[in-house]
């Protein structure tokens, strides 16, 4: 059950968020401003800004896939500085999440996940999926749009949801 809530989740999200800033280029491209600027712009000036609400989307999803089946997540020194660097990034985890199969969340449920800054406390893979790992993964993503949308790039919510699952 959690390899279906997450992993799936998880790498539709980064395509999603792909192609939103593959937008974002384009749009810096015919207004003429360097990508790196929207990288570095916020909300508010106590917020991170665009690059870091990206990293943070990367290391919510390869690191709670990591949390809940014990496997070794890739590592980032979040150093990236351009949309080149970001994206790369971006792949590198999407990488990292196909290798995951259902039957690497065998007892994940019941596993449980704490944090350093948690100091001590834990929750059931099941809590920190429902109670962190997805609520982290769309606050972070929809921050992330927003700032884009504020900045001027011109999408939507379909680029934000993406595809859909409809059926006939």
């Amino acid at each position: 059950m959690l390899f279906d809530l997450t992993i799936p989740a998880f790498i539709k999200t980064l395509g999603n968020l792909q192609k939103i800033l593959d937008k974002s280029a384009a749009f810096a491209d015919a207004k003429k401003i360097a990508p790196e600027v929207l990288l570095q712009s916020r909300l508010a000036p106590d917020m991170f800004p665009l690059i870091r609400q990206i990293q943070i989307i990367c290391d919510t999803a390869k690191l709670g896939a990591s949390r809940l089946t014990g496997k070794e997540a890739p590592t980032h020194d979040d150093k990236e500085v351009t949309l080149a660097e970001i994206k790369t990034r971006i792949d590198s985890v999407v990488t990292y999440l196909k290798t995951f199969k259902p039957e690497d969340f065998k007892g994940a449920e019941e596993r449980k996940i704490s944090q350093p800054r948690w100091e001590g406390k834990w929750m059931t893979g099941e809590e920190y999926t429902l109670h962190h790992i997805l609520p982290n993964l769309y606050f972070h993503t929809t921050t992330a749009y927003a700032i884009l949308r504020h900045n001027g790039v011109e999408i939507g919510k379909k680029d934000y949801l993406g595809d859909m699952p409809y059926k006939h």
